[in-house]
């Protein structure tokens, strides 16, 4: 069962985005950059605030990612790759390691890093969640970005307008 998001009153526009997306699976990435593509334009995103960026496939999204998040050019990265479950233990070292590595870029570079992939254990999985708007892992990795940087800005404005009324009280203080 899919988990409706109310995403208040969020836009993309005065932030920029890159995507990163890995070539392996390219049948069904490229439908993930689709799906992000349509969401972060329809979210208001100018299309010269979006940049994408191609990996071999999902274990460099890690790497790649945390090189834009530490650009300071983005306000969001978001990772788009497919695993699919095979016969050896590969797919759990790839797909763990790929999502551990995005948390961190995350946490060590400030900038919301989105969790894009696709982890299944069949095509058929796969297919189901490369479908249109909603029904696409991109898109709503792509709307959850502009989600975080709207309210990582929000928090940014907040802090830095009660330090300015904190300063202002210290010097009428002083």
């Amino acid at each position: 069962m899919k988990t409706e998001l109310n995403r208040g009153n969020t836009s993309a526009a005065g932030h920029s985005f890159a995507i990163i997306v890995s070539r392996w699976n390219d049948e069904y990435t490229s439908k993930l950059a689709n799906g992000a593509l349509q969401a972060l334009k329809g979210a208001g995103a100018d299309e010269d605030a979006i940049d994408i960026f191609h990996v071999p496939g999902a274990f460099e999204l890690p790497v790649a990612s945390l090189k834009t998040a530490e650009s300071g050019e983005y306000s969001a990265v978001i990772a788009l790759g497919v695993v699919i479950r095979g016969d050896t233990p590969h797919f759990d070292y790839v797909a763990g390691q790929a999502a551990a590595g995005l948390m961190r870029a995350s946490m060590q570079t400030g900038v919301p890093v989105m969790f894009g992939m696709i982890t299944a254990d069949n095509v058929e999985q796969v297919i189901a969640r490369c479908g249109e708007a909603a029904e696409n892992k991109g898109y709503e990795a792509a709307l959850s970005a502009v989600e975080m940087a709207t309210v990582l800005s929000e928090i940014r404005v907040r802090t830095e307008s009660r330090w300015e009324v904190r300063k202002e009280s210290l010097f009428n203080v002083l």
